[in-house]
C-alpha cells in the first residue's frame, strides 16, 4: 500500500472516530420534515391578555367544574389568579378570581363532596404582611365559594408552596404549606406538614427542617417505590431528598439515594423514562441573571439588561430617538420614571403594572441631574448626554428589565458557563447519573421542565423551557424518548416565545381539546401566556388511550396521586395523577394520556390509590377517554 492511501485511510479513520466521539454522550437531532409536522400557537382556542407581565410558577390543570375538559389557572406575580374555563376545547378569556400576590397553588377534594377545593397561597409583602392561605370550593356551575378559615387557622407567612398529597396513605388528603423563611423566625422552620382529620379539617402535624431563601420548591415523588410518598426540595443549595415514613414524618436520605451534591436547580420532574415501571428524575439547571448584566445583538441593535438591589447605570450609543421596550420592575418604582436634567415626571396613561413601551425624542429629555442621590428618589433616571449616547441609571430594589433598540454598540460581557441538566435513572435503592448516556447532556440556562409522549409512541418525553438572553426569542427543547436508542433532539418544533424583555419560567401539557395529542401551555416571566397545539405528523400515526381516574370505589380515596399502569404490546408504561414539574404548586390533571405507537392490541389498566386499592381493566377499544372509578 502506497503512503497516499494510508494517510487517506488514517484521515478517515480519524474523521469517524471523532463523528462517534462528538456523538456519543450528547444531544442527537431528528429534524421535523413534513411542512405541518410542528406545534402550532393557537390563539383563537386560547384568548389571552396581549400584555406583558410577571408570572409565578406553571399553569394549574384541573377540570374544575368537572364537565369532561381540563380548565387552567393562571397566575400573573402581584397582579393576580385567574381561571381559564375550557368549553369543549376552547378556553374563554381568563377571569379574575383573587387579585394581589399570590405563589402556590394547590387543587384537590380534601373532604370528598365531589367539588374541588382551590389552595392559594399568599404572599406576605417581603415580610411586612404575613398572611395565611386562602381557600375556596369550585362548584359545577363554576362558581368559587370562599371558605372560613380551620378551627385553628392556616400559620401565617410569607407563603410559596401548596402540595395537596396523601401523606399517610389514608386515601384522604393532606397539605405540604411551606414558606419563605422570615427573619423574624430566627431559623426557626416554616415548612409546615398538615393531616385530615377525615372531614376536611386540615390540623398542623409536623414541620420539616427549615431552608434558606428559595429552598422550599418541592417535587413530590416516590423515589423508593414503596408507595409512600417521597420530596425532592430544591431552590437553595444542595437538592435534598427525604424519604416519607408514612407517617408524615420524613428522614433526610440525600447522601443514600443521590449519586452527589446537585445544586443550582430550577425545576424537577418524575419521569419513567425506561418503562422499568419506577420513577426517575429530571432535573433543569441554570444560572439566574447577575446584577448588571447585559445583553447585546451587534446585527439587530438590540440591547438588554438585568439589575435588582441598588444602583445601576447604562451609557448606550443610540442616536436622537430613544426607544424602550417592556421595560418592567415593580412596586413602589413601576411607574417612577424621571427624565432629562430636571428629572422631570414620565407620564404613563392607564395602569403601570404590566411592561411599558417608551419612545423618548432627545430634545424632550436632555441632560443628566446632578449630584443625585438615587437612594433618596428612587427609579429610573433617563437622559440624554450628548454624542448620540442616552443614560439610564437610578435604584432599584426589585427586579428590573428593559430593552433598548437601536444601539450602536456595546461591550461584549462575559458570562457565566452555562449548565447542564441532570436525568437519573432509578435503581430502586439509588439514582445513578445517565445524562450522557441517554442523549439529553446539553449546557443551557433552563427554568423549568414538563414531561408528556408528545409523539405517542409508549415512552415519555422532555421539554424544557430556557431562560432565554432577553434580547432574542426564546425556543424550548424538546427530547423525543425512542426506548432503548435513547432520546433525541426535536428541531423546528415551533415552540417559541417571541416576547422581547421575557424570562422564560412556566410549563405544562394538556390535552386542551381532547385529540388524544398533548399540547403545551407556556408562560414567560415579564411576557405572555402561549399555547401550542400538538400537530405532530408521528403523532397523528399512532395510537392512545386517554384513562380518566376518578375516586376509588368505596370512596375513601381521590384519583390525586393515584398511579396508572397501561400494559400494551409488549409495553408497560406508569403515570401518577397529578405529577407535575411545577415547582411551588400541584394541579389535579386525571385524564391519564398513553401513547401506545403502533400497537393495535387491547390495553390492560391497573390503577392504584394511595390507599392501596385497586381498579383493574381490560379495554379493547383505542383512541378513546376511558373512565376508571367513580366520576363524582
Amino acid at each position: 500500500m502506497n503512503n497516499n492511501k494510508q494517510i487517506q485511510i488514517s484521515i478517515l479513520i480519524t474523521v469517524v472516530l471523532i463523528c462517534f466521539t462528538i456523538s456519543f454522550g450528547n444531544a442527537q437531532t431528528t429534524k421535523t420534515n413534513n411542512s405541518k409536522d410542528y406545534f402550532t400557537e393557537v390563539t383563537k382556542e386560547f384568548p389571552r391578555q396581549e400584555v406583558n407581565l410577571r408570572k409565578w410558577d406553571a399553569p394549574v390543570v384541573a377540570d374544575l367544574d368537572k364537565d369532561g375538559y381540563q380548565d387552567l389557572l393562571i397566575n400573573d406575580h402581584g397582579f393576580g389568579i385567574q381561571v381559564c374555563w375550557n368549553n369543549n376545547g376552547k378556553f374563554e378569556k381568563p377571569y379574575d378570581l383573587v387579585m394581589g400576590d399570590l405563589h402556590g397553588i394547590s387543587i384537590g377534594d380534601i373532604d370528598f363532596d365531589g367539588n374541588l377545593e382551590v389552595i392559594m397561597s399568599r404572599g406576605g409583602g417581603s415580610g411586612s404582611n404575613a398572611r395565611n392561605s386562602k381557600t375556596f370550593r369550585v362548584t359545577k356551575s363554576r362558581e368559587f365559594i370562599a371558605l372560613p378559615d380551620f378551627n385553628v387557622p392556616l400559620e401565617l407567612m410569607r407563603g410559596r408552596t401548596l402540595q395537596f398529597f396523601d401523606g399517610d396513605n389514608d386515601g384522604d388528603l393532606d397539605l405540604l404549606n411551606f414558606a419563605f423563611p422570615g427573619a423574624e423566625k430566627n431559623g426557626e422552620s416554616e415548612n409546615y406538614v398538615y393531616t385530615n382529620n377525615g372531614n376536611g379539617e386540615l390540623v398542623l402535624h409536623s414541620t420539616l427542617p427549615a431552608v434558606k431563601a428559595d429552598g422550599q420548591k418541592t417535587l413530590v415523588t416516590d423515589f423508593n417505590n414503596d408507595a409512600v410518598f417521597d420530596l425532592v426540595m430544591y431552590g437553595n443549595g444542595n437538592v435534598k431528598a427525604y424519604k416519607g415514613n408514612g407517617d408524615l414524618t420524613f428522614t433526610d436520605v440525600s447522601k443514600e439515594v443521590l449519586p452527589y451534591d446537585i445544586k443550582d436547580v430550577t425545576g424537577i420532574a418524575e419521569i419513567d423514562f425506561d418503562n422499568d415501571g419506577d420513577l426517575d428524575l429530571y432535573f433543569t439547571r441554570g444560572n439566574g441573571f447577575e446584577i448588571g448584566e447585559t445583553f447585546f445583538d451587534n446585527e439587530t441593535k438590540t440591547f438588554g439588561f438585568f439589575t435588582k438591589r441598588g444602583e445601576f447605570n447604562f451609557e448606550i450609543p443610540v442616536g436622537d430617538i430613544l426607544k424602550l421596550e417592556n421595560m418592567q420592575s415593580q412596586w413602589p418604582n413601576a411607574d417612577t420614571y424621571y427624565i432629562g436634567e430636571a428629572s422631570y415626571d414620565y407620564t404613563f396613561e392607564g395602569e403601570t403594572h404590566t411592561g411599558k413601551d417608551i419612545k423618548l425624542v432627545n430634545s424632550n429629555a436632555l441632560g443628566f441631574p446632578d449630584k443625585t442621590n438615587f437612594k433618596d428618589k428612587t427609579g429610573w433616571y433617563i437622559g440624554y448626554v450628548g454624542n448620540k449616547n442616552w443614560r439610564i441609571a437610578g435604584y432599584l430594589w426589585a427586579p428590573a428589565t428593559g430593552i433598548v433598540h437601536g444601539v450602536e454598540a456595546y461591550p461584549k460581557q462575559n458570562y457565566p458557563e452555562e449548565l447542564s441538566d441532570i436525568l437519573l435513572e432509578n435503581k430502586g435503592q439509588k439514582f445513578v447519573d445517565v445524562t450522557k448516556e441517554q442523549h439529553v447532556f446539553e449546557t443551557s440556562n433552563n427554568e423549568g421542565v414538563t414531561i408528556a409522549d408528545f409523539d405517542n409512541n409508549g415512552f415519555q418525553d422532555i421539554l424544557i423551557v430556557k431562560r432565554g438572553d432577553l434580547i432574542h426569542t426564546n425556543e424550548s427543547i424538546i427530547f423525543l424518548n425512542k426506548g432503548k436508542s435513547g432520546f433525541e433532539k426535536l428541531i423546528n418544533h415551533q415552540i417559541i416565545s417571541k416576547e422581547l424583555g421575557a424570562i422564560g419560567m412556566a410549563v405544562e401539557t394538556i390535552d386542551y381539546n381532547q385529540d388524544g395529542k398533548m399540547d403545551v401551555v407556556v408562560g414567560n416571566e415579564r411576557g405572555l401566556w402561549h399555547l401550542f397545539k400538538n400537530e405532530l405528523v408521528e403523532v397523528g400515526n399512532s395510537n392512545f388511550i386517554t384513562i380518566e381516574v376518578g375516586n376509588s370505589i368505596s370512596g375513601k380515596a381521590t384519583a390525586l396521586g393515584a398511579i396508572v399502569e397501561v400494559k400494551s404490546c409488549n409495553n408497560k408504561q406508569i403515570q401518577r395523577v397529578g405529577s407535575t414539574g411545577a415547582q411551588y404548586s400541584q394541579g389535579l390533571n386525571n385524564f391519564m394520556n398513553f401513547g401506545l405507537g403502533r400497537c393495535k392490541e387491547a390495553v390492560k389498566v391497573k390503577v392504584t390509590y394511595t390507599n392501596g386499592e385497586t381498579l383493574e381493566k381490560n379495554i379493547t377499544t383505542l383512541n378513546t377517554k376511558i373512565l376508571i372509578g367513580n366520576k363524582n
